[in-house]
């Protein structure tokens, strides 16, 4: 039996998609929010099983992988976080890679040697890697009105990704991997798919309500936005840090939004201009992890808020 593990983003979306038109398989699909990561203790697999892993962090699953290899399952893996401690074992084949500038979706596109480019520059865009999609879609020789359908297809599909449960998505994740595993060509998808409306719409509606938000507080070096306990705010958390990173590249970012069930999540940028920080900084506390670029912390106290602004700003003091 197969089982793919993939993140609900852009990214482990779109490194799915690729290997999937590549290697077509038959497999159980295992995803969740973007900011659910310990998804291999979902996978029931037995010795001569095989699991693929997309955009998930090694260390938030060492005890099942350890498991699960120890049973005789082929375990295949493609990320770009942290991966903390990694395994020795013939039955896992890692593909890790934790550059400022590479994501899973290049990983997969290197690995299959730009058989499905196009996806890997949508997933690129989708993580904020503009620099990187743009490199990446180079030998494609698109106009500039072909580059923008991928970068609004990666930012709605990473939109998509963000939530404190699936009812506040538009699409369950492994539904819209369904919807768009049919689609070979992306801008078939981005033409023709309902799916890709709503994610448009969605997307421009709930980036309005974040436009009207003022800074909880603002430096020179960064800035960090409060958001309410409501839906809208949680979808647009991620691409509304990755759109002010945009429009600051010298500036971090931390947008802390209220959860519904009493705690903080908070989405962190390290500056464009320099991409490092992030994970040392959310890895400060309990439940936070990510990469140098952008990282996460997935339950702040609310009596953490001043700790958590601290530490921002010891990580990016400025002059």
């Amino acid at each position: 039996m197969d089982f793919d593990v993939f993140n609900g983003d852009a990214d482990g979306i779109c490194a799915l998609h690729q290997l999937r038109l590549a290697e077509p398989r038959e497999a159980e699909l295992v995803t969740g929010v973007k900011r659910d990561l310990a998804l291999l203790k979902r996978v029931a697999a037995h010795s001569g099983d095989r699991v693929t892993v997309c955009d998930i962090t090694v260390e938030k699953n060492a005890a099942p992988l350890a498991a699960l290899l120890a049973d005789g399952v082929r375990v295949t893996w493609f990320d770009h976080h942290n991966p903390g401690e990694m395994p020795a074992h013939a039955n896992f084949d890692a593909h890790i890679d934790t550059a400022a500038e590479v994501c899973t979706g290049l990983l997969v596109d290197r690995y299959l040697g730009g058989r499905y480019r196009a996806w890997a520059v949508a997933a690129a865009f989708g993580d904020n890697l503009h620099q990187a999609a743009r490199a990446a879609a180079a030998p494609l020789g698109l106009v500039e009105a072909r580059l923008a359908a991928l970068r609004e297809l990666g930012e709605c599909l990473n939109y998509n990704g963000y939530g404190d449960s699936v009812d506040d998505l538009h699409f369950h994740p492994a539904e819209l991997y369904r919807r768009l595993h049919g689609y070979a060509d992306p801008f078939a998808f981005v033409a023709e798919a309902p799916e890709f409306a709503a994610l448009k719409a969605g997307y421009q509606a709930d980036m309005a309500l974040a436009a009207a938000l003022q800074p909880h507080e603002a430096r020179p070096s960064g800035a960090i936005y409060l958001l309410p306990d409501a839906a809208w705010a949680r979808r647009v958390s991620g691409v509304y840090a990755n759109d002010l990173a945009t429009r600051h590249p010298d500036r971090a970012h931390a947008l802390v939004t209220r959860s519904p069930r009493g705690h903080y999540v908070v989405s962190v940028r390290a500056p464009l201009s320099n991409r490092v920080g992030a994970d040392t900084l959310c890895m400060r506390f309990p439940s936070g992890g990510g990469r140098k670029a952008a990282a996460g912390i997935n339950d702040l106290p609310e009596t953490g808020l001043d700790a958590f602004a601290q530490a921002f700003f010891e990580t990016w003091p400025g002059a």
